[in-house]
């Protein structure tokens, strides 16, 4: 590979590459930590109702492992789309075009990237 294609791409006036970058990284670690977390809580759901025979849909103690399972679906399906959105965010980083409105091609105030690292519009087009 030649040194251009490694360099980083040029900066438009008032951004920071390697601010974004490391907000996305962070970000990415976060998102990353969670759905492990999410992984193994929901690993311990499926093992502890293989471990019962009870019918907990009638128990007035407590959530259901149905109940249980599918929030903790939920939350790891919103986990797996904000990784996404978050290397989504990388590569445009990557090929220069993070600070430019995927709708209008105008640019994305560092405001509102540094508030949501994955935007990919300006507010206009929001």
């Amino acid at each position: 590979m030649d040194e251009a294609a490694e360099a980083d791409p040029p900066e438009r006036p008032g951004t920071d590459h390697s601010a974004a970058a490391e907000r996305i990284r962070r970000a990415r670690a976060e998102a990353a930590a969670l759905a492990e977390s999410l992984t193994r809580q929901w690993d311990g759901v499926v093992d502890a109702a293989a471990l019962t025979a009870n019918d907990d849909e009638h128990d007035p103690e407590g959530p259901t492992i149905a109940w249980e399972r599918e929030q903790l679906r939920a939350m790891r399906e919103r986990v797996r789309r904000e990784l996404a959105d978050l290397d989504r965010a990388d590569r445009r980083l990557r090929d220069g075009v993070y600070w430019t409105c995927e709708g209008c091609q105008g640019p994305i105030p560092a405001e509102r990237l540094s508030a949501r690292p994955t935007a990919r519009t300006c507010i206009g087009c929001a």
